[in-house]
């Protein structure tokens, strides 16, 4: 998609957005979603070959309809160290919302270095932003020191419309339930012991594998499958489940989850450049659970979450942001529910601890032999804040729900 040009104007100068039109019925190229990308400018005016790169933005814009934004630029291994904050107009209220801040959480979520999808071209990306239906944009990205490290080349605003509902269409329908194969349903923990010596071969069911919690496929909340790249990567075992949060925000309803969803899916693909959504499953403050990375829920599918620690581990993000804000009960016992699944399928006590091979990142050097708690948070395996103080803090009590869950005393 053609990029539209900046305005290279200091934001506190620019004029108001009229209000909004009313909103418009949305095209066939709208239903399915899109990616707008805005090109940031000095906002002194003076520009980088003056010496002024501690700063840039985007004047107020009136733009194509978008849920979702996100700031992105050219390099993956370059870092943003300072503050990104947006402004959104609502579509249909004509409201300007306060400025928000996007976490610029640099190199922590990723492909492992050297893998295939390392190989790029991937792009740096601050954390996406859940805005809602929205119709106009104003961005600032400032330096955390405007005489020291300045800011990364090829700055741009990432806009996206999740697009429809899969059963939406063009009526706008969204009070439909979920069909099979929409949803994979709950088994009993005698059918997913079962489920678990089939995947791997064994002669006799697993004696510790949690039940099967209820699982919303790809196809149910929407994901284009033309978006990723065809095929899966698979790693030989799930060791540890790395505990994230998407840091999106908490403004969205869960009838709005698929969107948020599908918003990720697309800024993940479109925007960072990975082969597929970063996370194998998501979870939303409802405690609905959702079928991330495509491969196969009961398989060992690579993701791109943790970066060092993709190999033989599994990532579950709960939609939302956990830095002061506490997760929902619903979103601990689906976290609870769906850990003890999934690494019962593969032998793995929840309580316990797991040894995995770093593949390179900031706290642990290529080639190291880590020991992580089995439900382990993202920060353990990378210096990050993710999954956020007040979720992190929930893990102690997770572990132990999530072995009773197994059937361990």
């Amino acid at each position: 998609m053609a990029a539209v040009a900046a305005l290279a104007l200091p934001l506190a100068a620019t004029a108001p957005v009229a209000a909004a039109p009313a909103a418009a019925p949305r095209t066939t190229a709208e239903l399915a979603g899109s990616t707008q990308s805005l090109p940031m400018a000095p906002l002194s005016g003076r520009g980088r070959a003056a010496g002024d790169a501690s700063q840039e933005g985007l004047a107020q814009r009136e733009v194509r309809p978008f849920s979702l934004v996100g700031v992105v630029w050219d390099n993956a291994d370059e870092e943003l160290n300072g503050s990104v904050q947006v402004r959104t107009r609502a579509r249909a209220a004509g409201t300007w919302s306060a400025w928000q801040d996007l976490e610029t959480h640099n190199h922590d979520h990723g492909a492992d270095p050297g893998t295939a999808e390392a190989a790029g071209p991937l792009h740096g990306s601050t954390a996406p932003l859940w805005v809602g239906d929205s119709d106009a944009v104003e961005a600032r990205v400032r330096a955390a020191d405007a005489e020291g490290e300045p800011l990364p080349r090829g700055l741009r605003l990432d806009l996206v419309d999740p697009g429809a509902d899969p059963a939406e269409g063009d009526a706008g329908d969204s009070s439909r339930a979920l069909r099979e194969p929409d949803v994979l349903p709950a088994l009993d923990s005698a059918a997913s012991g079962a489920e678990a010596a089939g995947a791997s071969g064994a002669e006799a069911a697993r004696p510790y594998v949690g039940a099967r919690p209820r699982i919303i496929t790809r196809k149910g909340w929407g994901a284009d499958e033309r978006l990723r790249e065809r095929g899966y990567v698979y790693t030989k075992s799930v060791k540890v489940a790395f505990v994230h949060h998407s840091a999106s925000g908490n403004g969205y309803s869960c009838a709005q989850a698929p969107s948020v969803l599908r918003s990720i899916y697309r800024y993940h693909v479109k925007s960072s450049g990975w082969r597929d959504i970063g996370y194998n499953f998501a979870v939303d403050k409802c405690g609905n659970i959702y079928e991330g990375r495509a491969g196969g829920v009961t398989k060992a599918v690579m993701g791109a979450h943790t970066l060092g620690f993709n190999t033989n581990s599994t990532g579950i993000a709960v939609l939302g942001t956990y830095s002061n804000t506490n997760p929902s009960a619903a979103a601990l016992k689906a976290v609870e529910q769906l850990a003890a699944w999934k690494l019962g399928l593969y032998g793995v006590n929840p309580a316990g601890k797991s040894t995995l091979v770093s593949g390179g990142g900031n706290r642990y050097k290529k080639g190291r032999s880590v020991r992580f708690n089995a439900i382990a948070g993202h920060r353990d395996g990378f210096a990050t804040d993710c999954p956020g103080a007040r979720l992190y803090g929930r893990l102690g009590s997770a572990r132990t729900i999530a072995a009773h869950f197994q059937g361990r005393r």
